[in-house]
């Protein structure tokens, strides 16, 4: 059980890192957010031992939530429907969330609590039953899915409305990923 005083760190320095990446997006300055917290760079680096380990705490909220819309998907009646609704909600919430595409890049050995692992893995069960559906190619993975949603964000997060065009764009990947 972490002290008191680690705790209270940990949560002020998340707090701070939150507003830091919603301001700056993915690259906002860990001395800034430490000078914030009030609390020494190797306090900072103790809790969070990478920009990634960060950013993964930073959208672990929306992350959870994701997940739970997978699930709450899991037996819907159709399929595709049910994978198209969840393929909307995260590029809803990668486009509003600045900083959160970063996030979603997928690096070399990512852990298990990895952003894009944990939402690779949530939409996985729903890509296989539209794909046992005929309603996606066979060759399609959970991967790919959130590959193409990072793309259009990263594509899409400095114009005017990044929402807007992302939903855009990811309607066309689908009109070529599983045309009705």
């Amino acid at each position: 059980m972490p002290r008191s005083d680690a705790q209270r760190n940990y949560a002020r320095i998340l707090a701070v890192a939150e507003r830091e990446v919603a301001e700056h997006g993915a690259d906002a300055s860990l001395e800034q957010i430490a000078r914030t917290a009030e609390v020494g760079s190797a306090t900072v680096r103790r809790h969070f031992p990478s920009r990634r380990a960060l950013l993964d705490a930073v959208f672990r909220e929306r992350v959870d939530a994701l997940d739970g819309r997978a699930l709450e998907l899991a037996d819907a009646d159709d399929p595709r429907a049910a994978l198209l609704d969840w393929l909307t909600a995260l590029t809803e919430y990668a486009a509003s969330a600045r900083g959160m595409a970063a996030a979603l890049i997928q690096d070399e050995a990512p852990d298990r609590d990895h952003v894009c692992v944990r939402l690779t893995d949530a939409g996985e069960p729903l890509l296989r039953r539209a794909i046992e559906a005929g309603a996606v190619a066979a060759g399609v993975t959970s991967a790919d899915l959130v590959a193409v949603v990072t793309g259009i964000v990263l594509a899409t997060e400095h114009g005017r409305d990044p929402a807007g065009e992302a939903l855009r764009l990811l309607g066309l990947a689908v009109r070529g990923i599983s045309p009705s």
